[in-house]
């Protein structure tokens, strides 16, 4: 007779937090493309420019929003890595030269987390036989490969969403007769906030709404802000 089979299980755990890194690069450069860009093309639109004018301003606000959003995030995440490096570097030290107090405080961080005191030691003991370093590095520092640095992969993601992004706005400044240019430019880029909320909200597998409508608003504002600087004073911004 046939054994019966078991059923496979169906609890299947799908994270998301090895995305936290590139997405958090990818979504700011995206916001900041089309927010950025669409405020300037409306600022300078609102002040009167000839459509030509506007279009340049336009393909000038990508250019150097992209660079500029590409070399600030490579310093800022190069110099986490730079802190974290420097961390390691002085955990691998500590370990050299005293192993075994660093031995009894991964104990002590064990024990504090829930674990009995003999538990601990023998979790800190097995640990420590397998990879001192990197048993110190994610339970007493925090930090793991997961979360690790990564400078250049976060300026290109920046500058790619960046550059992806101030599309959005360029193509309907471009495409929109003069007349009502301004409109179009807006209500092009609140459709491309309000995707990008929902888009970064599903990445994440988070509700959307909220990502939405906290994009869309502070998009609004910005772009009705600009739009009156350009109004009020009639020139180029």
């Amino acid at each position: 007779m046939a054994r019966p089979m078991k059923p496979k299980s169906k609890h299947q755990e799908r994270h998301v937090l090895d995305r936290s890194g590139w997405l958090r690069a990818a979504v700011l450069g995206a916001n900041d493309g089309i927010l950025s860009t669409a405020s300037l093309i409306v600022g300078v639109a609102a002040a009167g420019t000839p459509a030509a004018q506007i279009a340049l301003t336009g393909v000038a606000g990508l250019v150097a929003g992209a660079m500029s959003m590409a070399a600030g995030e490579y310093v800022s995440v190069s110099s986490q890595a730079d802190v974290e490096a420097a961390e390691l570097a002085r955990e691998a030290a500590e370990l050299a030269t005293d192993a075994k107090a660093e031995l009894r405080e991964l104990a002590r961080i064990y024990e504090g987390r829930g674990l009995d005191r003999a538990l601990a030691a023998q979790v800190a003991e097995q640990l420590t036989a397998k990879d001192a370093l990197a048993a110190h590095a994610r339970d007493e520092l925090g930090l793991s490969a997961t979360f690790e640095a990564r400078p250049v992969q976060a300026a290109l993601a920046s500058a790619a969403s960046f550059a992806a992004g101030a599309t959005v706005p360029l193509l309907a400044a471009i495409l929109a007769p003069r007349a009502g240019l301004e409109w179009i430019v807006t209500g092009a880029s609140v459709l491309g906030l309000a995707g990008l909320g929902i888009a970064g909200a599903r990445l994440a597998d988070a509700p959307a709404l909220r990502p939405m409508l906290r994009v869309v608003f502070w998009g609004i504002v910005a772009m009705a802000g600009t739009a009156l600087i350009g109004r009020l004073f009639g020139a180029v911004v």
